[in-house]
């Protein structure tokens, strides 16, 4: 007898609410420094896994204590949070690497942050080329005729101006490299482009005009993002694109573009992060389901309001 009632002490300290409530608080106030770092080793430390485990200990057999007087919602909301926690828990043993790469070369060891240390990736992987899209931004184009100035056309890039029976439409600006790139029009067919840095590609010969980039403003960045090929002895295993917020996924890796920066020399260089993280789906499922409970749960008080 003495020992079932202590079972049952036992078992109402770790289905309290008084529990419920301090863990809480504990486990905000254990990952606020991994907030504000880039070292998220102690997400994956026995000690975090250990307050995650406890918490959902405490909310199951909570739940179970009072499953008979518990709304439907609640019922719900607490299920969708335990799927949550099981989901961090298997998070934790997945892991972080990072790498730099340049425009056409190819890396097989990656660096883990939680081992700190360069591990294999287990196959080659080639960054074939690096994309940015800006947005438009205004530009003063000049047209020549020989050394007369013509005209000084101001617009955007993206759009385009008709002149002496041409039409002009602008491309991008090539930031670092001050290129514009215009693509000229004759009666609606398309016969030549002009590189404001280098002149005429492949227009006719007499054509008459030449353009210059007289200014420009400073682009905004609207998107960057990579081109990504992975190979083994064998060949190509897969490639595609990858970029903050749109991975590349193979078999349970997502790359991410995390940046795009230039070295000393202007060369630009791509910042690929290879998560692999177990518990992902159970995260967001776990995520929907509190989202449902919470919908649930307003919908019921509402409805009793009313």
């Amino acid at each position: 007898m003495k020992f079932t009632e202590r079972m049952k002490k036992v078992v109402k300290f770790f289905a309290s609410t008084e529990l419920a409530v301090a863990l809480f608080l504990v486990i905000s106030l254990v990952a606020i420094p991994g907030t504000f770092s880039e070292n998220r080793t102690f997400y994956s430390s026995p000690l975090f896994r250990s307050l995650l485990g406890l918490f959902g200990i405490n909310l199951i057999l909570c739940t179970q204590r009072r499953f008979a007087t518990i709304s439907k919602s609640v019922l719900v909301l607490h299920g969708g949070v335990i799927v949550t926690l099981v989901g961090c828990i298997l998070a934790s043993f997945g892991s972080v690497a990072t790498v730099n790469m340049y425009e056409g070369t190819t890396v097989d060891h990656v660096y883990r942050w939680d081992k700190e240390t360069d591990v294999p990736l287990g196959v080659e992987m080639a960054l074939k080329k690096i994309h940015w899209e800006f947005f438009p931004m205004p530009v003063k184009i000049g047209v020549l005729r020989g050394q007369h100035k013509e005209k000084l056309f101001e617009l955007k890039t993206g759009q385009g101006f008709d002149f002496k029976g041409y039409h002009v439409a602008v491309g991008p600006v090539e930031y670092k490299s001050e290129n514009l790139k215009l693509s000229i029009f004759e009666k609606g067919t398309l016969i030549g482009s002009f590189n404001t840095s280098s002149g005429p590609s492949d227009l006719p010969a007499n054509f008459p005009y030449s353009f210059k980039l007289v200014a420009f403003k400073t682009p905004r960045l609207k998107r960057q993002w990579v081109d990504l090929k992975l190979t083994d002895p064998s060949g190509v295993v897969t490639e595609g694109t990858a970029e903050v917020n749109g991975p590349f996924k193979w078999r349970g890796l997502y790359f991410f573009n995390t940046q795009v920066e230039r070295d000393r020399d202007g060369i630009p260089y791509a910042g690929i992060q290879i998560v692999r993280d177990p518990g992902r789906w159970l995260v967001f499922s776990g995520m929907a389901i509190v989202a449902i409970g919470a919908f649930m749960s307003t919908f019921r008080r509402w409805y009793g309001f009313r």
